[in-house]
């Protein structure tokens, strides 16, 4: 008999004696841990598939060892722009060996509404149309009012002109 549960965000598929590496569990070594999100249960031929979970069927399992992962190497690096960051990275896991999965006989139905269920349909179907909208003309752009040039005030040089004419 396997299963497959949800853990730390992850799907795991496990049979009874298997031992697995999950994401981070606060737990003791030693504990036993009961994962209650389900997915599916099966056993040759016969499987239970879940929507989404197996009401009441549930994998437990004992912690073996809380530790870290091999270390890993972040490099960071953009060429020609003098940028290079280096690091390092030690994930944490749980090692968990399975000890028994329970299964229920029925699977967890999708929320329904009761109260459409209770009271009758009474207005029909409208048929709905849909009209495709016509493209619409691109708007011609207008072209921005060109600014006025300021005018500049040349005392310095109307006054060295007169100067100079004086001077001829």
């Amino acid at each position: 008999m396997y299963a497959v549960f949800r853990t730390g965000g992850k799907q795991y598929r496990a049979a009874k004696g298997d031992v697995l590496r999950l994401e981070k569990i606060e737990a003791d070594e030693g504990a036993t841990i009961k994962f209650d999100d389900v997915l599916l249960i099966g056993e040759g031929a016969d499987i239970k598939v879940g929507n989404p979970v197996l009401s009441g069927s549930s994998v437990s399992g004992k912690v073996l060892h809380q530790g870290k992962s091999k270390k890993v190497s972040v490099v960071k690096f953009k060429r020609r722009q003098n940028y290079l960051r280096q690091g390092t990275h030690r994930q944490f896991f749980t090692e968990v060996e399975i000890t028994a999965i329970s299964a229920s006989a029925k699977k967890a139905a999708p929320k329904a509404d009761t109260t459409e269920a209770a009271a009758p349909k009474a207005a029909p179907k409208k048929k709905v149309t849909t009209k495709k909208a016509a493209p619409k003309k691109a708007a011609p752009k207008k072209a921005a009012p060109k600014k006025a040039a300021a005018k500049k005030t040349t005392t310095k040089k109307k006054a060295a002109k007169k100067t100079a004419a004086k001077k001829d």
